[in-house]
């Protein structure tokens, strides 16, 4: 019998949210089509979910409290999500974190911060940080009714679907791509990696470190997964200068400040990018 070498993953990496995403096939020639359903889902869910685009639906939403608002599909699955994660972490994972975050000097994209401070290593604050804390309101305020798809946000409560959307773009993108190519897919966005479909032979390699931009030169350990989602959270790459000292992503929705440091990052592998995430906040 003749054997047949398996043709080797192919991936392409990009930029995008100030992050970096990945995509590996298992099927090279489904990597064009496979990058199409990524983007397409990459756009479908900044337009529903980004707080940092005032023509967003959730930005939109947001201008019409204690107004109930029939919601698209995907910020539907989208607030689902952060919902049901809300519920299951007790809400210590809370998208009504917004003004905690806003208030922490998180109050433009990622990137933004990040030139600002590499612009001038002199500036005594980047973050415009507020002084006083602001615990969220709690997400069991929100109404919502999934099947219809209807939301009502009281007055005063901003969202920021920033801990679960990125994953869920994750997760959604992988299980697409893998439906319409057949192939087995990794899709990576910053530290959140979900894989669908046949894994390669002994999985998928993930290198993991402080921060992704330099785990594969330089990993601090690397795992396998064959199914679900991996992810990674730091104190250290999303990290911005205030005038009360470095501040990062990572917010206690009780005290709408940064948690007391104790691990500097954290893995999760689960059944999906989402779930893992929710582990690591």
């Amino acid at each position: 019998m003749i054997r047949t070498a398996t043709p080797a993953p192919v991936r392409v990496d990009f930029q995008i949210w100030s992050t970096t995403a990945t995509l590996v096939v298992t099927d090279p020639t489904a990597l064009r089509a496979a990058r199409v359903e990524l983007d397409d889902e990459l756009a479908s869910i900044e337009l529903a979910c980004s707080r940092f685009r005032p023509d967003s639906e959730i930005s939109r939403l947001l201008r019409t409290p204690e107004v109930e608002v029939e919601l698209s599909p995907v910020l539907n699955d989208a607030i689902s999500a952060a919902l049901r994660i809300a519920s299951a972490t007790g809400y210590l994972v809370d998208p009504t974190v917004a003004a905690a975050v806003i208030a922490l000097g998180y109050d433009r994209d990622i990137g933004a911060l990040r030139e600002m401070l590499d612009r001038s290593l002199a500036v005594s604050s980047v973050g415009t940080a507020t002084a006083a804390t602001r615990p969220a309101p709690g997400a069991w305020r929100i109404l919502h009714d999934r099947e219809r798809r209807l939301i009502t946000v009281p007055a005063g409560i901003g969202l920021d679907l920033g801990a679960t959307a990125k994953a869920l773009a994750a997760d959604r993108a992988a299980a697409r791509i893998a439906l319409r190519t057949g192939s087995g897919v990794l899709v990576g966005l910053g530290g959140d990696i979900a894989v669908a479909g046949g894994a390669p032979v002994g999985g998928w390699t993930i290198a993991i470190a402080d921060d992704h931009r330099a785990a594969e030169a330089a990993p601090q350990t690397t795992v396998a997964i064959a199914a679900g989602g991996l992810a990674t959270s730091s104190t250290v790459a999303r990290a911005w200068r205030t005038a009360a000292g470095m501040r990062h992503h990572l917010v206690d929705p009780r005290t709408g400040d940064n948690p007391t440091p104790y691990w500097r990052t954290a893995s999760v592998a689960a059944a999906s990018a989402l779930d893992a995430n929710a582990g690591t906040g």
